[in-house]
């Protein structure tokens, strides 16, 4: 599957991830200052889009001489964020894989905002966040993953999730309910290289430590 590569206005990552690894790169017009900022390989962006309410000295620069070849996308759509509106152009590019810098930090309703545009989208892509922390993501009923031992995971029903079962952390869970505001799964420890998580019915977010 093609992978995308994203960067939104949250907390600027302290390190770019592989570059080389990601077929489209990306960003919202927020996210440009501190790419630009971080010394960022510009002439690696294919697209800036957004509604351009974060204009920096920058940014206008870089659109004055257009040297950079990345493509310009005005979003004026003030009914979306321009999180989502950048999910929907990847969408149409054909890209089902995004990976997300930028998700987190920052102002707190902008991350709760951005999980919801994640959860809008569950069903049509499939993306990841990343940041200092952890990296987190919706996950299917039916879901495994490699080389977390000794790794934080964290579950969190999403406001929901039924009948869940693990292997491989510290704490597992025997077909048993997460609810928001009731019980939820953080902080539990992979005690093995592989754990498997299933449940029947709802949602359900994992995050990931470093």
């Amino acid at each position: 599957m093609k992978k995308s590569l994203l960067f939104i206005n949250g907390e600027s990552p302290k390190k770019f991830p592989n570059l080389s690894e990601y077929e489209l790169i990306a960003c919202t017009d927020g996210a440009f200052h501190y790419l630009k900022q971080f010394k960022f390989p510009l002439n690696k962006l294919d697209f800036i889009s957004g509604d351009f309410d974060s204009y920096t000295e920058s940014f206008d620069s870089a659109q004055d001489d257009n040297s950079f070849g990345f493509e310009i996308i005005e979003t004026p759509d003030q009914n979306k964020t321009d999180f989502q509106k950048a999910i929907e152009i990847i969408l149409k590019k054909g890209f089902e894989n995004i990976d997300v810098y930028g998700g987190s930090g920052g102002e707190q309703d902008h991350f709760l905002g951005n999980l919801s545009v994640a959860f809008a989208f569950k069903d049509q892509v499939h993306l990841r966040f990343f940041d200092e922390y952890s990296s987190y993501y919706f996950i299917p009923k039916d879901f495994s993953i490699s080389g977390v031992k000794d790794k934080m995971i964290s579950l969190m029903p999403f406001p929901i999730a039924k009948n869940i079962e693990t292997k491989g952390l510290k704490w597992p869970l025997h077909q048993e309910d997460l609810i928001l505001g009731e019980r939820i799964g953080t902080r539990n420890v992979a005690e093995e290289n592989d754990v498997s998580i299933r449940y029947d019915d709802g949602n359900l977010l994992i995050f990931i430590g470093k």
